[in-house]
């Protein structure tokens, strides 16, 4: 952190400058407020330690001269004079405290570590809160003919109240498109809230779409407010709807009808003002088929469909995405690139996991060494098969009932030839009932005479 001392007293001036270099921080000094706000103008310190009383111009204007080109720099006035009225001034305008001279140096030093500690702190809430604005608008990347197609219609429904359906593979962005519906509509300052149906047990699925009430069942300790609420006013993306089980269907289909929700364990009806984007990554026309999703739902909800191709019908669209991913993901001001030889292979690789593989293997390309990963189709492969507990390949392992008999038929004839055919003994050293061997040798060895002795 570095610091700038603005101070007419060259003894003080050199004295402070000295104690708060030995203490590790960056310092300048300069000797009037010209001088210093020249020194700030060239340098921008982080803090500005400045006497009140100074040479043509006094503290309070640095401070205000500072604040109005920096705002974020801090300011501390020294002053010999203090009164109430001049450090209520200072405070008003801004400063984040002020000495009283005499004052030891540690007390400056305990100021400028407290500054340190803070400056660091909204440092990493910045960088935070960027990654997360990040991860929000998330942008729709691609030159191909389907995503200029698909940001006109986001453009053109993104402003109606219509329900929408998004279809698409795992991984194709369906909540990313969501977003955007979201952002290029009127609800765009509302929250945007999101559900996966899969991500619940059945029953606890009722509880978070709609919430319930204290007491309604055991473990409801409070009013508990569900994702229909929180939504209210904004919008509810409702991932992998295909997950949906049928009885949360029909209390879904209501909700989108009557537009209101009742909690668990409640008998209010809550009108929910709430747009509605679902996603599947299954043909619903299908599960209607076959009745594991119910028609008139998938009606309601697909008023305004979106399909997503997958990455493999869209590969022009693989170089913009891996160079927004390694911006996304590169950090301490690295710049690596992915070669031309790695990027051929790149398009030559149909993506089975869509967008979502290709940030992976973006992200896992910058955290290994560089020549690590070469092939993206060739890291499943080049990861050691799991071997079988049998130490044999996949085709040579038998069928789980014959080789349970092998086995049995091998210690259970050990123990009888041990025992001298006496099934009572043979029993004893299988640690096995008597009459649970009797009851396996006639499978075990049909048409054998075994375990004749102690066998009745």
């Amino acid at each position: 952190m570095n610091v700038l001392i603005i101070e007419d007293e060259k003894i003080s001036r050199i004295s402070l400058t000295n104690t708060i270099r030995k203490e590790g921080f960056d310092a300048a000094s300069a000797a009037s407020a010209e001088e210093g706000l020249e020194v700030f103008e060239r340098e921008r310190p982080a803090v500005v330690v400045t006497d009140l009383r100074l040479p043509k111009a006094d503290g309070l204007h640095v401070l205000s001269t500072v604040l109005a080109k920096a705002p974020e720099t801090k300011v501390v006035i020294i002053t010999a004079h203090a009164t109430v009225e001049t450090a209520v001034a200072a405070l008003r305008m801004g400063a984040y405290d002020y000495l009283t001279k005499p004052f030891s140096p540690e007390r400056l030093l305990t100021i400028l570590r407290n500054l340190r500690r803070l400056i660091d702190v909204v440092g990493e809430n910045e960088a935070l809160r960027t990654k997360i604005q990040l991860l929000e608008d998330r942008p729709l990347v691609g030159i191909s003919p389907v995503v200029r197609q698909l940001v006109e219609r986001i453009a053109h429904i993104g402003p109606s109240d219509s329900t929408i359906l998004v279809e698409g593979e795992s991984g194709t962005g369906k909540e990313v498109v969501a977003r955007a519906v979201h952002r290029a509509g009127p609800r765009r300052s509302q929250p945007f809230v999101v559900v996966s149906s899969a991500g619940f047990p059945e029953s606890l699925l009722e509880s978070e779409l709609f919430g319930h009430e204290r007491g309604s069942f055991t473990g409801a300790l409070r009013r508990h407010v569900g994702y229909f609420e929180r939504a209210h006013r904004g919008t509810l993306f409702i991932d992998d709807i295909d997950d949906l089980p049928l009885t949360m269907q029909t209390k879904l289909l209501r909700v989108l009808q009557e537009r209101e929700i009742t909690r668990v364990g409640g008998t209010e009806n809550i009108p929910v003002d709430v747009r509605v984007i679902a996603a599947t990554k299954a043909d619903l026309r299908g599960l209607v088929a076959v009745r594991k999703f119910r028609e008139d739902l998938f009606y309601r909800l697909n008023i305004l469909p979106i399909r997503l191709p997958p990455l493999r019908e869209r590969k022009e669209d693989i170089p913009g995405l891996i160079a927004h991913f390694l911006a996304k993901h590169q950090v301490g001001g690295s710049s690596r690139t992915i070669g031309d030889e790695v990027l051929e292979r790149c398009l030559r690789y149909d993506w089975p996991g869509n967008v979502r593989e290709l940030e992976n293997f973006v992200e896992r390309w910058l955290a290994l060494p560089a020549g690590t990963v070469r092939d993206p189709s060739a890291w499943e492969a080049e990861r050691p098969a799991e071997p079988s507990p049998l130490g044999l390949g996949d085709a040579d392992v038998p069928a789980f009932d014959d080789y349970i008999m092998r086995r049995e038929q091998e210690i259970i004839g050990w123990a009888l030839k041990k025992s001298g055919q006496n099934v009572s003994e043979a029993a004893r050293l299988l640690k096995l009932p008597r009459t649970t061997l009797v009851s396996k040798l006639p499978k075990l060895f049909p048409g054998e005479d075994v375990g004749k002795n102690g066998a009745a």
